[in-house]
């Protein structure tokens, strides 16, 4: 089982970056015109989050392999991520918790908000299954980093003031119900 990163994929810093990106051509390979089509940006955010996360656990102290990776190590990496958020998390003693457009600035931490984690975990698992591991053994599926997203869900929308509306699927009419009659045509 190939669980290890993709070695074709160098890491990136902007690990984060969920900004589009021009693909970039460098080298040999960038004279072919009939290669393979550039790889949409969701696979390019999910292969560079795929080498972050691999990268991270090289540097673990002890270092990890993914076969040993669980979801407690999955919230370590979630936790170790906020150093680098720019969404600001209210605490409760703030005089602005609640607040959605707080008028003065406060010390309250910055934080990674709760949709870009959500969207990296949803990558990340995907990207595991994608390397061989079983869906049984996802780390990225874990009970625990299920709460922890929910929690921090929470925590984020009461400290905003704002809170995180489920989108309501639109139901198809069912056969016994009619749909109400267009305004006009009485």
């Amino acid at each position: 089982m190939d669980l290890a990163p993709n070695p074709d994929s160098p890491p990136s810093e902007d690990f984060m970056n969920t900004s589009p990106q021009a693909p970039s051509s460098s080298g040999a390979g960038a004279s072919s015109s009939s290669s393979a089509p550039s790889p949409s940006r969701y696979e390019s955010q999910k292969r560079r989050d795929w080498n972050t996360f691999g990268q991270y656990l090289k540097n673990h102290r002890p270092p990890l392999s993914l076969e040993r990776c669980s979801g407690a190590h999955v919230l370590e990496f979630l936790r170790y991520l906020d150093q680098f958020g720019k969404t600001k998390v209210h605490t409760q003693m703030c005089p602005f918790y609640g607040h959605p457009n707080p008028p003065a600035p406060c010390p309250c931490p910055l934080r990674q908000a709760w949709g870009s984690l959500d969207a990296l975990i949803g990558r990340l698992r995907a990207a595991y299954e994608e390397n061989g591991g079983r869906p049984e053994t996802n780390p990225f599926g874990a009970r625990a980093v299920r709460l922890y997203l929910r929690e921090v869900r929470d925590i984020q929308s009461k400290a905003r003031g704002i809170s995180y509306e489920k989108k309501k699927r639109k139901k198809p009419p069912s056969d016994g119900e009619q749909p109400p009659p267009a305004a006009g045509l009485a």
